[in-house]
């Protein structure tokens, strides 16, 4: 549905400054659209590197009539609310903007088709991006008999760099060796529309998940790398993402991530992080279900060093290798050259 000449602003009110923000993070990291404004009062006046640590420079505005006098022609729902529900107070803002002929990308869980769609004029369209386009069937298994290199992102806790990681692999794949058809499959919302294609994970039933992982693996088995975008994380009580992944993928290989300094979870942070060589294995083994599966090699670790300066960050890479083994680098900072090379 995006065009990628239309301009986008981003809905973050009250949020450019919270972990809740992460949709409109990253469509400003990756999106390859022009990107006009970020929407959220608290911060009108300022642009977005004087309000977070993030690089960019797109200027913050109070509400949608401004961004509209920018040039915005589609409105991205940059927020992810607990529960990933629609909040009643964002009723009238996502009201105006349809008023003034704006199109709505939506990584929440409620349709807003079903809420706004009679609304639309025949130029408009709102794209529910967590709404699954099929009922896949069960698993089978399928994606073992495929001869491709399949890179499953994998973490010590949720919002821990898994889709950025896998991102960043991905355009290094593309631009250092072009000999390899690579591939990206999203399975979130900011993947799905960053990518334009993949499966909304989290909404699917329990039972169809390994077999939408599996359907868009299968679809994508003429490349020769395929990087899965990852969710949730085994150490997570109130996460079941991973399995499915696993299954439906029949990994091949797997990218640890995880955050810098981080001993716990951020919640429930009674649940502590075990050491990252055991929480490895056990995610190797768990893939490979005792030989019954393909043996998913650990290719490195993606290592968030947003929190720590350059040094400390340098400092850890080198303690995690030591520890571990294992190559291990900042993909956002210092590149995906380590990561993408071992892999290749």
């Amino acid at each position: 549905m995006l065009d990628k000449d239309q301009k986008l602003a981003i809905y973050m009110e009250q949020n450019l400054d919270t972990d809740y923000g992460k949709m409109g993070f990253g469509i400003m990291r990756f999106s390859s659209n022009p990107i006009v404004c970020v929407i959220d009062s608290r911060h009108a006046g300022k642009t977005v590197n004087q309000v977070d640590r993030l690089p960019f420079h797109y200027p913050v505005v109070s509400n949608v009539d401004e961004a509209v006098k920018l040039g915005a022609e589609v409105l991205v729902l940059g927020i992810a609310p607990s529960g990933g529900r629609l909040p009643r107070e964002w009723q009238v803002p996502l009201n105006r903007a349809i008023e003034l002929d704006m199109c709505l990308i939506n990584g929440l869980h409620d349709n807003l088709n079903d809420e706004f769609g009679h609304h639309l004029n025949d130029k408009q369209w709102i794209w529910d991006v967590r709404q699954p386009a099929f009922t896949p069937d069960i698993a089978t298994a399928r994606a073992a008999s495929l001869k491709n290199k399949r890179v499953l992102l994998v973490g010590t806790d949720m919002a821990i760099g898994k889709m950025t990681a896998g991102l960043e692999i991905y355009h290094w794949m593309r631009s250092r060796h072009p000999e390899l058809k690579t591939e990206f499959l999203a399975t979130g919302q900011i993947g799905i529309t960053l990518a334009g294609k993949g499966i909304p994970l989290d909404a699917f039933k329990v039972d169809h998940a390994c077999g939408a992982v599996e359907t868009m693996v299968l679809e994508a088995a003429d490349n020769d790398v395929v990087l899965i975008e990852g969710q949730g994380s085994l150490l997570h009580p109130g996460s079941t993402a991973t399995l499915p992944l696993m299954r439906g993928s029949c990994a091949t290989h797997l990218v640890m991530c995880h955050l810098a300094g981080m001993t716990c979870l951020r919640k429930p942070e009674s649940i502590s992080i075990p050491p990252l060589r055991e929480f490895i294995q056990l995610n190797e083994e768990l893939s490979a279900a005792c030989g019954s599966l393909p043996k998913a090699e650990t290719v490195g670790i993606a290592l968030n060093t947003a929190l720590v300066d350059e040094k400390e960050a340098a400092s850890e890479i080198h303690r995690l290798e030591d520890e571990t083994g294992l190559p291990v680098t900042d993909v956002v900072r210092f590149g995906a050259e380590k990561l993408g090379e071992t892999l290749v």
